[in-house]
């Protein structure tokens, strides 16, 4: 908790001068806050995060030089720091923003569309309530290797793997049952999966669902750049569709998604937040327990609050596994925290182990399951 003679440390990077100038206006008016330093471009805030240490940077994307992409990249794999992304490019779920939150940017603030002061003045609270939710935040080095390949302009790929559309989906009967695994994250969940997803490969023999608290309008664009990242089909998923293995279906953003008892999806974007989240990720694994029973899988990741906490207990409670990320290499440690807390995890992991032990239980329900069954 910030106090009057502690306040937290602000870096404004953006090109604009007047827009550094509206930026410095709100920090300097909230108590919790001080600038301490602003950046015309990236290549200064890499400087100036190195020389002033602040607690948190806001970063514009569009900027001369070097870019807000570039600039995080650099700031998360040599020297890391809360980034804020405030942006014109955050309107629209654009590519950019994505990408930044991927690199390990906490949050993101959209620009309004006049981007002049009395604009930024609407998104004033936003604003402040974000940069003093980062600022607190311990941030967690990005791997170098992934950096490089997300900020890298041609779109190279750290691996080819046919692209989602022309891959052909693993075929299976409704009246069949295979493994599910949920994974769930809220906060600096873009980078986590992203560590996760590489290990995923096309003949994957169990479905994976990935519900990310997240706007309606960036899952799209997620499905399509996570599938960039590895092998696994990957596609934002769609009412009624069967769920198949060997696939990995992002939850719509605005939407609860469930598993119907004949392993379809149900999309459900009329019933709005269901205990102030949508979507809602114990309503996906409470479908999955009830769907896949001892089959299930969880993995609960980085994020804000106790969402997923309800849901693993429906899995263990069925007999599946739930593993959650740790304190150490989470982002927020809330929602992995809440899970521990009311005896739902079965194992403890870092954010590099978790692929190993989900792949680990997939491939023993494989083996042990009767012709049929899976």
């Amino acid at each position: 908790m910030a106090t009057p003679n502690k306040k937290f440390r602000v870096l404004v990077v953006d090109d604009s001068s007047f827009m550094r100038k509206v930026l410095e206006g709100i920090f300097s008016g909230d108590d919790q806050l001080q600038v301490v330093g602003n950046a015309k471009d990236g290549r200064e805030a890499v400087a100036m995060a190195e020389s002033l240490k602040p607690d948190v940077i806001t970063m514009d994307i569009n900027m001369p030089h070097v870019d807000g992409l570039q600039a995080t990249a650099e700031i998360m794999t040599t020297n890391p720091k809360p980034i804020v992304i405030v942006s014109s490019e955050s309107r629209e779920g654009a590519a950019s923003t994505l990408r930044a939150l991927e690199l390990g940017a906490i949050e993101f603030v959209a620009k309004p569309s006049g981007a002049i002061d009395l604009d930024m003045q609407s998104v004033k609270e936003e604003l402040l309530r974000k940069v003093r939710m980062a600022a607190k935040v311990r941030v967690v080095r990005t791997a170098s290797r992934l950096a490089l390949s997300i900020q890298n302009a041609t779109g190279s790929k750290p691996s080819t793997p046919a692209p989602a559309s022309t891959r052909p989906a693993p075929t299976s009967g409704l009246d069949q049952r295979f493994p599910v695994v949920v994974l769930a994250a809220s906060t600096g969940g873009p980078a986590t999966v992203m560590r996760i997803a590489p290990g995923f490969t096309a003949d994957f023999p169990a479905a994976v669902i990935l519900v990310q608290h997240m706007p309606a309008a960036f899952t799209t664009q997620y499905a399509a750049q996570l599938a960039d990242f590895t092998g696994i089909r990957v596609k934002e998923a769609e009412a009624n569709e069967s769920l198949q293995p060997g696939t990995l279906y992002i939850c719509p953003g605005g939407q609860h998604l469930r598993v119907t008892q004949t392993g379809r999806i149900q999309l459900d974007g009329t019933s709005g937040r269901i205990a102030g989240y949508l979507p809602n990720i114990d309503v996906t694994m409470e479908s999955v327990a009830a769907f896949a029973g001892p089959l299930g899988i969880a993995g609960v990741l980085t994020g804000m609050g106790n969402d997923g906490a309800n849901g693993a207990k429906a899995i263990k409670a069925a007999g599946g596994l739930v593993l959650a990320q740790d304190e150490a290499t989470s982002v927020i440690f809330g929602m992995p925290a809440e899970a521990i807390k009311v005896g739902a995890v079965d194992q403890v992991l870092g954010i590099d182990d978790i692929y190993a032990a989900i792949e680990k239980r997939v491939l023993g329900i494989c083996r042990t399951a009767p012709a049929g069954v899976r």
